[in-house]
């Protein structure tokens, strides 16, 4: 709640912390070997916002990757699951009252419930830690259908990403943990500026200012003396990008991370749109108010995620589903598209430039940029920089994209 800077939905808040120690039990029964300390004690590790260690990890910093390549070894397993892993999705098969399945690239699939699972939205900015696939087909896909959106503003900008400009390894992520286990955030005279484990927002907002008062073109962050082991990935990621972190301090700046506004959610996954579901980082449950704290995107997916599927279940085809849409396909952002977000509604926005974006050609790109000029306040990961503090009226307050176009707000308890 703290770390959500007043919009975190309570409720949402509350299920997390209660349901994340089972959810963690269960993917252990199913295979997920989580890191055990010498004494067979789960190795918690201490993360930006958090008062005490409690996250959990595979493979160090691997555990997105370990998680989901046990669970698509039990789903290919699974004879009551058909993976069409070479179809895509191009829109959704609704009429604006309902969804009843999707559309593919070679056929439809008529389902009693759909539910969107398609990431987030972070890879519009053009520097980004995200695939470059997560630009928010799900959020434009659901919106077209009629499903309401919700939070789109805030994007939450991480610290401390791989600086290498030209590099396919610019904006590689350096995971958070790192400063947990003692990694320290350094100037170009070599000062520490910020403590290292405070929440995301601020840890970013104190290396653009440390930035633009030194003139540098990046901090570093010093992983001498971390023990290679703990963070294998890590350290080889860097090696193979020509940095040896054991011996010399890594060049970070902040990236996009993570698109806390998606498809408007209860806490069952249902959108507005009967029939539709949606879960992870397209969803927007309130759950991360304006700055996801550290470590709960994976917890999310895994409470939420069988929280859908469990109300998803009773849901039936309807017998006489109307024609599927004929004409609209999504069709993906340009690089244009990209260049433009990451200028005009990076982490530090001016009204003139998002302004500007509303003239973008990709349709989320102009609904965040509404988003953002309507949100007058700096709040967690969305900071104007003509409204440098928060506004205490726009408490636990989101701002929803209805299907006809309206913006309106709402309190999520």
């Amino acid at each position: 709640m703290q770390a959500g800077r007043s919009a975190c939905r309570r409720s949402a808040a509350e299920l997390l912390a209660n349901d994340a120690p089972e959810a963690v039990a269960e993917l252990e029964r199913r295979g997920v070997a989580f890191d055990r300390d010498a004494e067979g004690n789960l190795a918690l590790a201490l993360e930006g916002g958090h008062s005490r260690r409690r996250i959990v990890h595979a493979g160090g910093a691997g555990t997105g990757r370990w998680i989901t390549e046990r669970l698509a070894e039990l789903t290919a397993a699974e004879e009551r699951i058909d993976l069409l892993e070479s179809s895509s999705a191009v829109a959704l098969w609704s009429d604006g009252d309902r969804c009843h399945g999707a559309v593919l690239e070679d056929g439809l699939l008529k389902a009693g419930s759909t539910i969107l699972s398609t990431g987030g939205a972070a890879a519009l900015w053009r520097r980004t830690t995200n695939p470059r696939g997560a630009v928010g087909a799900g959020h434009v896909m659901a919106a077209h259908a009629g499903a309401e959106l919700a939070d789109l503003e805030f994007c939450q900008f991480h610290p401390t990403a791989l600086t290498l400009p030209g590099s396919e390894y610019d904006g590689m992520l350096v995971t958070e943990a790192v400063r947990g286990e003692g990694a320290t955030l350094t100037d170009s005279a070599g000062e520490r500026f910020i403590d290292e484990l405070a929440p995301r927002d601020e840890v970013t907002v104190a290396i653009l200012e440390r930035i633009d008062q030194t003139g540098s073109s990046h901090v570093d962050l010093d992983l001498r003396g971390l023990d290679r082991d703990r963070f294998p990935n890590i350290f080889e990621g860097l090696s193979r990008a020509g940095i040896d972190a054991e011996t010399r301090p890594v060049p970070v700046l902040p990236a996009a991370h993570y698109a806390i506004g998606g498809v408007a959610t209860d806490l069952e996954g249902r959108s507005t749109l009967p029939g539709l579901f949606a879960v992870g980082e397209c969803a927007s449950t309130g759950l991360h108010g304006a700055n996801r704290l550290a470590s709960n995107s994976l917890t999310e997916c895994i409470v939420l995620g069988g929280r859908a599927a469990d109300a998803a279940v009773d849901e039936l085809p309807d017998p006489v589903a109307p024609a599927p849409p004929s004409e609209w396909r999504f069709t993906p952002p340009t690089e244009g598209t990209r260049d433009a977000v990451w200028k005009l509604a990076g982490p530090l926005r001016e009204p003139a430039d998002l302004e500007e974006l509303l003239n973008d050609p990709y349709p989320l790109a102009v609904e965040i940029a509404r988003s953002a000029l309507s949100r007058e306040e700096s709040r967690g990961c969305h900071r104007r920089t003509d409204r440098t503090a928060p506004d205490p009226g726009l408490d636990r307050s989101h701002l929803i994209h209805a299907a006809d176009g309206e913006l309106r707000w709402e309190e999520w308890e």
